[in-house]
């Protein structure tokens, strides 16, 4: 098996097309493992993993203990609110007295941008960025990008539409640097007021339509609203995005094609999607949970194996 490029997973920019590969191909292993009576294998019995998240997080925080505890790892979970930091102790102490207990990889989610990359040149265990603020959320991402190889057998030359708040959602970033990585056209939909300025200068095609970009694409990740991270009101109300931006069966009945429906979850249902189309076929929602457990162990996995071989 290949190693990865990188020593931490701090962002899908520092990863190339190859590493994302190798993750994809790990991650088909351990797929077959959780789809087996005996879900665990022994593979990181030596091996100490903590878990910070700095922010609520329900989907990624149990997805990423349940990797974990797969893998035979010991867990460590630490939260925020219930801890010095509440009292003002720093990132970097609070980390410094986590690692002093010998532990050997940090997952974390953080309300700051690249606070997950500003703790990899601090520290000496392996880091796993499960979200900084609006930044990124490169475990998602993968999950998701394997979701469409899985459905469509490859990323390669499809058309992926992300519609919603681009703006404060660092799982559109992330997205959007995968899905370029493997080959992928991107587009976002939303609101003007939801779509960041110069996001072309990524690559991206950008809609304030979402017929004509579900009549462009293949497969379609709806987001919803980041309420939690804006300042000021975006959008007049739920009700008007919902009409405007909302995926409901009667627009996809309308379609002339079949798309695949994608969703990071949580789901706002009759906001930015409804049941009738969050319970279809053409989903892959859960797909994505189930994926989210192999992608994460495949992760972990590839991040240990470098810390024995050193």
């Amino acid at each position: 098996m290949n190693n990865l490029s990188v020593d931490h997973l701090t962002g899908i920019e520092q990863l190339s097309a190859e590493d994302i590969e190798i993750i994809f191909q790990t991650a088909d292993q351990f797929k077959k493992v959780i789809n087996r009576p005996i879900k665990k294998v022994p593979s990181l019995r030596d091996i100490t993993i903590a878990n910070l998240f700095f922010e609520n997080s329900t989907r990624t925080k149990l997805s990423f203990e349940l990797a974990e505890k797969r893998l035979s790892a010991d867990v460590v979970n630490f939260s925020a609110s219930n801890s010095s930091v509440s009292k003002g102790e720093t990132l970097i102490d609070t980390v410094n007295n986590i690692l002093s207990m010998k532990v050997d990889m940090v997952v974390m989610r953080h309300p700051y941008p690249g606070a997950a990359q500003f703790l990899s040149e601090r520290i000496g265990a392996r880091v796993i960025n499960a979200g900084d603020g609006k930044h990124e959320h490169p475990t998602q991402a993968l999950l998701d990008t394997y979701s469409i190889r899985e459905r469509l057998g490859t990323v390669a030359g499809k058309k992926v539409v992300i519609v919603g708040d681009i703006s404060h959602s660092r799982v559109a970033l992330s997205n959007i640097y995968a899905l370029q990585r493997l080959g992928a056209e991107v587009m976002v939909c939303g609101p003007t007021t939801l779509i960041p300025k110069h996001i072309e200068l990524l690559g991206v095609k950008v809609s304030h339509n979402l017929r004509e970009a579900l009549e462009w694409c293949d497969v379609a990740n709806m987001l919803r609203i980041q309420l939690e991270r804006q300042d000021m009101q975006h959008i007049p109300s739920l009700r008007e995005y919902a009409m405007r931006y909302g995926l409901d069966k009667s627009l996809m009945d309308s379609l002339e094609k079949e798309i695949v429906v994608m969703h990071p979850g949580p789901i706002n249902r009759g906001v930015e999607i409804t049941s009738d189309v969050a319970d279809s076929q053409n989903a892959i929602i859960l797909d994505q949970v189930e994926n989210g457990v192999a992608i994460r162990m495949a992760i972990i996995y590839l991040l240990a194996v470098k810390i024995e071989r050193q």
